[in-house]
């Protein structure tokens, strides 16, 4: 009993000063976020460098230092941020998007992309839905930016998809204009609308193959 007893208590203090460190932490974050706000970007690092020290999980000063760095176009150092932050917040979906955005922007587009299509294919649920729809959304653009117009029809045919899954009439208009102008743009390329078929040359070769 009184091994029980002393355990219960070690258990509460820890999980006291647990509640007292992530208190602690989320007053830093918004006292950097008033720094911030007042243009003191040096003591805005310094606090949520302070917030991450105190608790190396605190996801919002992650999130604002990356953002922070972003900002001052220092791409490099907000990639390592948000890369920190997935070591120690391995489910942190903020910091995959943002890192895929920051490395886009760095040109390392096949890793952006492929870390955007990881959140697509994440288990879905409330949080993981919305994580998706707005990857499939940037996916959309980038995919546009570099007229890889097949690619950008496939994701809004996928959010078209989802939001008709979800019930979501606004985003389910705007997937469907979108489907629509893209399928003109298109055309032939579409592999939905226009299944593949053989050019006459394509054609005689197939004869010739199977008669030879």
């Amino acid at each position: 009993m009184r091994i029980l007893a002393a355990l219960t208590v070690v258990l509460l203090v820890v999980l006291r000063a647990a509640t007292a460190r992530a208190s602690s932490c989320d007053e830093l974050v918004r006292s950097a976020h008033a720094q911030e706000a007042s243009g003191e970007v040096d003591r805005a690092l310094r606090l949520y460098t302070d917030a991450i020290t105190l608790d190396p999980t605190c996801s919002a000063a992650y999130l604002g230092l990356g953002a922070l760095r972003e900002r001052s176009l220092d791409l490099r150092e907000a990639e390592r941020v948000y890369s920190i932050a997935l070591e120690h917040v391995p489910t942190l979906a903020d910091a995959h998007a943002r890192r895929a955005g920051v490395r886009f922007r760095l040109g390392f587009h096949e890793d952006a992309v492929a870390e955007l299509r990881a959140l697509v294919d994440a288990p879905q649920g409330d949080d993981a839905l919305r994580h998706a729809t707005a990857a499939l959304r940037q996916l959309a653009t980038w995919y546009g930016e570099e007229r890889q117009l097949p690619a950008q029809l496939a994701c809004w045919r996928r959010l078209l998809a989802t939001a008709e899954k979800v019930a979501d009439e606004p985003l389910a208009r705007e997937a469907k204009n979108m489907v629509r102008a893209l399928q003109l743009l298109v055309g032939p390329a579409d592999p939905v609308t226009q299944p593949i078929r053989p050019t006459p040359l394509r054609a005689l070769v197939a004869r010739t193959a199977t008669t030879s």
